[in-house]
């Protein structure tokens, strides 16, 4: 008896054993298939450098732009450039890339001038200069072109598939000497909190100048200046605009916005912002100012009870004054009649 249960013991232990082996072996054929899997679906990762190149051709002459595209994966990959047209996609500057092949910009198109540029190898971990070659026809009017040349990786054996989540841009703004119109026009100036205008605030946390330009002209335009901001009419600080390398421009055609912090707003004041910028090749100036007060929330409610306590007084001392010139009067009435109501002489 004692033999037989353990042998039916050593039996089930056997059947536990090789269902836990099974299991593990399930979930470790799992594990790596989810692992490659995992990697075949990561994208080839590359980088490129200068994000946006800023050119000057003029009408009939040629230029190239070496573009650095570097393979930041551990094998090689095959990279293909491909040429797009863009506008502005939103009034924060960024590009809207047309994909379509076959189409271009409905003006300023920077694709039209561009030659073609062949697939790319790249060896793992290392870079490779790409070559753009712009040829800009002697017919070509003054003003701005602008373009992207996005680098994707290519399907395995180098074809026009390729994969488009992947894909990085380097933008090119080309500008073509000549008579070409330079026009920005300033549509909104604003002192905001929290993206909220007004003339009034509680508090001084959060202020900014915000302000908008439309490019009427035909030509991208980057206005650049100073904000000063004063208080009581004492400058208390002053921001330089967009006078990084390269500036922030505005498309033809197209608007842009700016937030400018105002960081030095310290209370309760007087507050006044000046503007002075500046743009394109004539340094055509546009100057703006607005003012604004800051009142805490302790201030509005000090004056409001020292205007209720000013009322108070007022028309406690009106009330008193008219109660005192009424006795008076009454008391000289009395004051001129006998005890038998004759007048006194």
């Amino acid at each position: 008896m004692f033999i037989k249960r353990g042998i039916q013991v050593n039996v089930r232990t056997l059947v536990a054993l090789a269902l836990l082996l099974s299991v593990l072996g399930a979930l470790l054929v799992s594990t790596h298939s989810f692992a490659q899997a995992s990697k075949a679906n990561t994208p080839n990762t590359i980088k490129v450098s200068p994000v946006r190149s800023d050119i000057e051709i003029l009408p009939g002459q040629s230029k190239t732009v070496q573009i650095t595209v570097t393979n930041l994966t551990n094998a090689d990959i095959v990279i293909s450039p491909i040429e797009n047209d863009f506008i502005s996609g939103d009034e924060n500057g960024t590009p809207a890339l047309i994909l379509d092949a076959d189409k271009f910009a409905p003006t300023h198109s920077l694709k039209r001038f561009l030659t073609p540029i062949a697939n790319v190898t790249i060896a793992a971990n290392k870079a490779k200069l790409v070559n753009v070659v712009i040829n800009v026809p002697t017919t070509a009017q003054a003003g701005g072109y602008f373009g992207a040349i996005r680098f994707a990786p290519a399907s395995p054996d180098g074809g026009a598939q390729v994969n488009l989540s992947g894909s990085v841009a380097s933008l090119i703004l080309l500008s073509v000497p000549g008579d070409a119109v330079e026009k920005l026009n300033l549509t909104d100036f604003t002192i905001q909190q929290n993206g909220k205008s007004n003339a009034f605030f509680t508090t001084s946390e959060n202020m900014s100048a915000t302000f908008r330009f439309e490019n009427k002209g035909s030509i991208q335009l980057g206005p650049i200046g100073k904000i000063s901001l004063k208080k009581w009419g004492k400058v208390i600080s002053e921001t330089d605009f967009n006078n990084q390398t390269p500036r922030e421009v505005i498309l033809p055609d197209a608007a842009r916005r700016w937030s400018v912090p105002l960081d030095k707003t310290d209370g309760f004041g007087h507050y006044t912002v000046l503007a002075t910028l500046t743009y394109g090749k004539k340094n055509e100036t546009v100057e703006v100012i607005r003012s604004f007060w800051v009142i805490p929330v302790a201030y509005i409610i000090g004056a409001a009870v020292a205007l209720v306590l000013l009322a108070a007084i007022v028309f406690f001392a009106i009330f008193f004054i008219r109660r005192r010139l009424s006795r008076r009067s009454s008391s000289r009435s009395r004051g001129g009649l006998s005890v038998n109501g004759r007048r006194r002489r």
